[in-house]
Protein backbone atom coordinates (compact mmCIF):
# COMPACT_ATOMS: atom_id res chain seq x y z
CA UNK A 1 0.00 0.00 0.00
CA UNK A 2 1.33 3.25 -0.84
CA UNK A 3 1.55 6.05 1.48
CA UNK A 4 -1.21 8.16 0.18
CA UNK A 5 -3.64 5.81 0.60
CA UNK A 6 -2.09 4.86 3.98
CA UNK A 7 -2.97 8.40 4.87
CA UNK A 8 -6.27 8.02 3.96
CA UNK A 9 -6.90 5.27 6.15
CA UNK A 10 -5.15 7.09 8.93
CA UNK A 11 -7.58 10.20 8.60
CA UNK A 12 -10.82 7.94 9.10
CA UNK A 13 -9.43 7.10 12.78
CA UNK A 14 -7.85 10.48 13.17
CA UNK A 15 -10.79 11.89 15.16
CA UNK A 16 -11.22 8.67 17.29
CA UNK A 17 -7.55 8.92 18.03
CA UNK A 18 -7.61 12.25 19.12
CA UNK A 19 -10.75 11.80 21.20
CA UNK A 20 -8.86 8.94 23.08
CA UNK A 21 -5.56 11.07 23.76
CA UNK A 22 -7.84 13.75 24.83
CA UNK A 23 -8.97 11.86 27.48
CA UNK A 24 -6.21 10.00 28.69
CA UNK A 25 -3.64 13.23 28.86
CA UNK A 26 -6.25 16.39 29.34
CA UNK A 27 -4.23 18.39 26.93
CA UNK A 28 -5.11 19.18 23.23
CA UNK A 29 -1.19 19.86 22.23
CA UNK A 30 0.11 16.54 23.83
CA UNK A 31 -2.76 15.14 22.74
CA UNK A 32 -2.16 16.24 19.04
CA UNK A 33 1.32 14.96 19.51
CA UNK A 34 -0.03 11.54 20.81
CA UNK A 35 -1.66 11.28 17.39
CA UNK A 36 1.29 12.25 14.91
CA UNK A 37 3.12 10.31 16.67
CA UNK A 38 1.12 7.20 16.14
CA UNK A 39 1.06 8.03 12.59
CA UNK A 40 4.74 7.88 12.31
CA UNK A 41 4.28 4.06 14.11
CA UNK A 42 2.00 3.28 11.21
CA UNK A 43 4.04 4.48 8.49
CA UNK A 44 6.64 2.03 10.16
CA UNK A 45 4.97 -0.97 9.93
CA UNK A 46 3.77 -3.67 7.51
CA UNK A 47 -0.20 -3.09 7.48
CA UNK A 48 -0.46 -6.17 5.76
CA UNK A 49 0.29 -7.41 9.25
CA UNK A 50 -2.33 -5.85 10.83
CA UNK A 51 -5.92 -7.29 10.86
CA UNK A 52 -7.76 -4.86 12.50
CA UNK A 53 -6.44 -1.38 11.68
CA UNK A 54 -9.08 0.95 14.30
CA UNK A 55 -7.74 -1.25 17.04
CA UNK A 56 -4.27 -1.57 16.35
CA UNK A 57 -4.79 2.48 16.19
CA UNK A 58 -6.29 3.07 19.42
CA UNK A 59 -3.80 0.14 21.23
CA UNK A 60 -1.04 2.21 19.80
CA UNK A 61 -1.90 5.87 20.84
CA UNK A 62 -3.20 4.23 24.71
CA UNK A 63 0.96 3.15 24.59
CA UNK A 64 2.01 5.99 23.80
CA UNK A 65 -0.64 8.49 25.94
CA UNK A 66 0.60 6.10 28.84
CA UNK A 67 4.26 6.69 28.20
CA UNK A 68 3.64 10.41 28.39
CA UNK A 69 1.51 9.97 31.07
CA UNK A 70 4.22 7.64 33.44
CA UNK A 71 7.22 10.45 32.12
CA UNK A 72 4.96 13.64 32.83
CA UNK A 73 4.94 11.80 36.66
CA UNK A 74 8.62 11.41 36.97
CA UNK A 75 9.20 15.33 36.38
CA UNK A 76 10.49 17.45 38.94
CA UNK A 77 7.79 19.89 38.62
CA UNK A 78 5.01 18.63 39.76
CA UNK A 79 2.11 20.02 38.58
CA UNK A 80 -0.17 21.75 40.87
CA UNK A 81 -3.31 20.99 42.79
CA UNK A 82 -5.35 23.57 40.70
CA UNK A 83 -3.82 22.80 37.43
CA UNK A 84 -6.62 22.29 34.71
CA UNK A 85 -7.03 20.45 31.92
CA UNK A 86 -7.04 22.21 28.12
CA UNK A 87 -11.06 23.70 28.01
CA UNK A 88 -12.41 22.93 24.41
CA UNK A 89 -14.08 26.29 23.72
CA UNK A 90 -16.95 26.17 21.04
CA UNK A 91 -19.72 29.17 20.58
CA UNK A 92 -22.34 29.69 22.73
CA UNK A 93 -24.75 27.93 19.21
CA UNK A 94 -23.34 24.86 19.52
CA UNK A 95 -20.12 22.24 19.02
CA UNK A 96 -18.85 22.55 15.55
CA UNK A 97 -18.47 19.19 13.85
CA UNK A 98 -14.64 19.35 14.24
CA UNK A 99 -15.54 18.65 18.03
CA UNK A 100 -17.98 16.52 18.27
CA UNK A 101 -16.43 13.47 18.01
CA UNK A 102 -13.71 15.25 20.63
CA UNK A 103 -16.38 15.67 22.97
CA UNK A 104 -18.89 12.96 23.06
CA UNK A 105 -19.75 10.59 26.19
CA UNK A 106 -19.74 14.59 27.93
CA UNK A 107 -16.01 15.00 29.00
CA UNK A 108 -16.58 18.00 30.63
CA UNK A 109 -13.44 19.47 32.53
CA UNK A 110 -15.12 18.37 35.72
CA UNK A 111 -14.34 14.76 34.37
CA UNK A 112 -11.11 15.46 33.34
CA UNK A 113 -9.84 16.91 36.44
CA UNK A 114 -10.91 13.56 38.38
CA UNK A 115 -8.95 11.48 35.67
CA UNK A 116 -6.16 13.82 36.72
CA UNK A 117 -6.21 12.23 39.89
CA UNK A 118 -5.92 8.59 38.63
CA UNK A 119 -2.65 6.82 37.80
CA UNK A 120 -1.87 6.16 34.37
CA UNK A 121 -3.00 2.30 34.35
CA UNK A 122 -6.19 3.17 35.84
CA UNK A 123 -6.90 6.34 33.43
CA UNK A 124 -5.69 3.95 30.73
CA UNK A 125 -8.31 1.26 31.91
CA UNK A 126 -11.09 3.35 32.63
CA UNK A 127 -10.65 5.50 29.53
CA UNK A 128 -10.07 2.68 26.37
CA UNK A 129 -12.53 0.43 28.16
CA UNK A 130 -15.67 2.90 29.62
CA UNK A 131 -15.28 5.08 26.76
CA UNK A 132 -14.31 3.32 23.85
CA UNK A 133 -15.24 -0.62 24.68
CA UNK A 134 -11.60 -2.31 24.23
CA UNK A 135 -11.41 -5.58 25.74
CA UNK A 136 -9.08 -5.70 29.03
CA UNK A 137 -7.75 -8.56 27.36
CA UNK A 138 -6.22 -5.65 24.68
CA UNK A 139 -5.46 -3.02 27.65
CA UNK A 140 -3.59 -5.91 29.78
CA UNK A 141 -1.42 -5.81 27.52
CA UNK A 142 -0.66 -2.02 27.44
CA UNK A 143 -0.22 -2.25 30.91
CA UNK A 144 1.30 -5.11 31.46
CA UNK A 145 -1.13 -6.85 34.01
CA UNK A 146 -3.61 -10.01 33.99
CA UNK A 147 -6.72 -8.99 32.35
CA UNK A 148 -8.58 -9.27 36.07
CA UNK A 149 -6.15 -6.60 37.55
CA UNK A 150 -7.00 -4.54 34.92
CA UNK A 151 -10.67 -5.21 35.03
CA UNK A 152 -9.87 -3.87 39.32
CA UNK A 153 -7.77 -0.70 37.39
CA UNK A 154 -10.90 0.03 35.73
CA UNK A 155 -13.05 -0.55 38.89
CA UNK A 156 -11.09 1.30 41.26
CA UNK A 157 -11.13 4.24 38.40
CA UNK A 158 -14.87 4.34 37.69
CA UNK A 159 -15.79 4.56 41.53
CA UNK A 160 -13.68 7.55 41.79
CA UNK A 161 -15.66 8.61 38.52
CA UNK A 162 -18.83 8.37 40.02
CA UNK A 163 -18.43 9.70 43.32
CA UNK A 164 -16.26 12.64 42.51
CA UNK A 165 -18.22 13.96 38.64
CA UNK A 166 -21.70 13.18 38.71
CA UNK A 167 -23.79 13.75 35.49
CA UNK A 168 -24.63 17.94 35.56
CA UNK A 169 -28.24 18.67 34.89
CA UNK A 170 -29.51 17.63 31.34
CA UNK A 171 -31.12 20.73 29.93
CA UNK A 172 -28.55 23.03 28.95
CA UNK A 173 -31.04 26.12 28.56
CA UNK A 174 -31.86 25.87 31.88
CA UNK A 175 -27.70 25.34 33.05
CA UNK A 176 -27.28 28.65 30.95
CA UNK A 177 -29.75 30.10 32.74
CA UNK A 178 -28.15 29.30 36.32
CA UNK A 179 -24.94 30.50 34.66
CA UNK A 180 -26.29 33.74 33.47
CA UNK A 181 -27.77 34.53 36.70
CA UNK A 182 -24.00 34.35 38.47
CA UNK A 183 -22.90 36.60 35.67
CA UNK A 184 -25.84 39.05 36.23
CA UNK A 185 -25.64 38.93 40.40
CA UNK A 186 -21.38 39.27 39.94
CA UNK A 187 -22.17 42.13 37.83
CA UNK A 188 -24.21 44.15 40.29
CA UNK A 189 -22.51 42.80 43.22
CA UNK A 190 -25.22 41.25 44.82
CA UNK A 191 -23.75 38.78 47.39
CA UNK A 192 -27.28 37.30 48.48
CA UNK A 193 -28.11 36.35 45.09
CA UNK A 194 -24.71 35.05 44.67
CA UNK A 195 -25.18 32.71 47.08
CA UNK A 196 -28.74 31.70 46.08
CA UNK A 197 -27.36 30.25 42.49
CA UNK A 198 -24.16 28.38 44.30
CA UNK A 199 -24.63 25.40 45.93
CA UNK A 200 -23.20 25.35 49.75
CA UNK A 201 -20.39 22.92 49.01
CA UNK A 202 -19.19 24.35 45.50
CA UNK A 203 -16.01 24.56 44.64
CA UNK A 204 -13.54 27.16 42.70
CA UNK A 205 -10.37 26.03 41.17
CA UNK A 206 -8.73 28.32 39.53
CA UNK A 207 -5.82 27.70 37.54
CA UNK A 208 -3.11 30.87 36.91
CA UNK A 209 -0.48 28.67 35.67
CA UNK A 210 3.12 27.89 36.16
CA UNK A 211 4.92 30.77 38.40
CA UNK A 212 1.90 32.75 38.88
CA UNK A 213 0.34 30.72 42.74
CA UNK A 214 -1.28 33.88 43.43
CA UNK A 215 -3.68 33.83 40.64
CA UNK A 216 -4.17 29.96 41.59
CA UNK A 217 -6.39 28.61 44.26
CA UNK A 218 -9.21 26.10 45.39
CA UNK A 219 -11.88 27.81 47.07
CA UNK A 220 -15.04 26.00 48.73
CA UNK A 221 -18.01 26.79 49.93
CA UNK A 222 -21.33 29.00 48.94
CA UNK A 223 -19.86 32.22 50.62
CA UNK A 224 -16.18 32.02 50.30
CA UNK A 225 -16.93 32.12 46.37
CA UNK A 226 -19.91 34.22 46.50
CA UNK A 227 -17.53 36.48 48.08
CA UNK A 228 -14.75 35.77 45.42
CA UNK A 229 -16.56 36.44 42.67
CA UNK A 230 -18.10 39.42 43.92
CA UNK A 231 -14.51 40.73 43.87
CA UNK A 232 -14.13 40.14 40.31
CA UNK A 233 -17.43 41.96 39.05
CA UNK A 234 -15.10 44.55 37.14
CA UNK A 235 -14.89 41.74 34.58
CA UNK A 236 -18.03 41.11 34.67
CA UNK A 237 -19.09 43.41 31.08
CA UNK A 238 -16.50 41.39 29.20
CA UNK A 239 -18.04 38.06 29.76
CA UNK A 240 -19.01 36.21 26.27
CA UNK A 241 -20.86 33.63 26.16
CA UNK A 242 -19.62 30.10 25.17
CA UNK A 243 -19.77 26.18 25.55
CA UNK A 244 -17.08 25.13 27.86
CA UNK A 245 -16.54 20.66 27.00
CA UNK A 246 -19.98 20.95 25.65
CA UNK A 247 -20.97 23.07 28.41
CA UNK A 248 -22.09 26.84 28.67
CA UNK A 249 -19.24 28.89 30.52
CA UNK A 250 -17.51 32.34 28.98
CA UNK A 251 -14.62 33.91 27.47
CA UNK A 252 -13.34 36.65 29.57
CA UNK A 253 -12.07 38.98 26.74
CA UNK A 254 -11.60 42.69 28.42
CA UNK A 255 -9.98 45.11 25.71
CA UNK A 256 -9.35 42.38 23.07
CA UNK A 257 -7.17 40.34 25.16
CA UNK A 258 -8.29 37.23 26.76
CA UNK A 259 -7.42 36.86 30.56
CA UNK A 260 -9.81 33.76 31.30
CA UNK A 261 -11.82 30.77 30.85
CA UNK A 262 -15.15 30.01 32.71
CA UNK A 263 -16.90 26.44 32.44
CA UNK A 264 -19.14 24.97 35.09
CA UNK A 265 -21.21 22.37 36.35
CA UNK A 266 -24.77 22.67 37.03
CA UNK A 267 -26.52 20.16 39.04
CA UNK A 268 -30.31 20.24 40.72
CA UNK A 269 -30.44 24.38 39.96
CA UNK A 270 -27.42 24.71 41.53
CA UNK A 271 -23.52 25.76 40.84
CA UNK A 272 -21.38 23.00 42.08
CA UNK A 273 -18.48 23.38 40.50
CA UNK A 274 -16.59 26.36 38.61
CA UNK A 275 -13.34 25.91 36.48
CA UNK A 276 -10.96 28.93 36.02
CA UNK A 277 -8.24 28.94 33.25
CA UNK A 278 -6.62 32.38 33.34
CA UNK A 279 -2.88 30.89 32.33
CA UNK A 280 -1.75 33.50 29.41
CA UNK A 281 0.61 30.60 27.97
CA UNK A 282 -2.34 28.22 27.85
CA UNK A 283 -5.08 30.86 26.39
CA UNK A 284 -2.56 31.90 23.93
CA UNK A 285 -2.23 28.35 22.53
CA UNK A 286 -5.84 28.15 22.14
CA UNK A 287 -7.75 29.40 19.03
CA UNK A 288 -9.68 32.27 20.75
CA UNK A 289 -10.05 34.76 17.78
CA UNK A 290 -13.66 34.51 17.76
CA UNK A 291 -13.83 36.23 20.93
CA UNK A 292 -11.53 39.46 20.09
CA UNK A 293 -14.21 41.78 18.48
Amino acid sequence: MDETELARLFEEHRGRLRAVAYRMLGSLSEADDAVQETWLRLARTDIAEVSNLGGWLTTVVGRICLNMLRSRGTRAELPLDTHLPDPVVSPAEGVGPEDQALLADAVGLALLVVLNTLNPAERLAFVLHDMFAVAFDEIALIVDRTPAATRQLASRARRRVQESAPEPDADLARQREVVDAFFAASRAGDFDALVAVLDPDVVLRADGGAGRPAFSAIIRGGVAVASQAKTAKQLAPYVKHALINGTPGAVIAPRDQVVSIMSFVVRGGLITEIHVLGDPHRLRALDLAAWLD
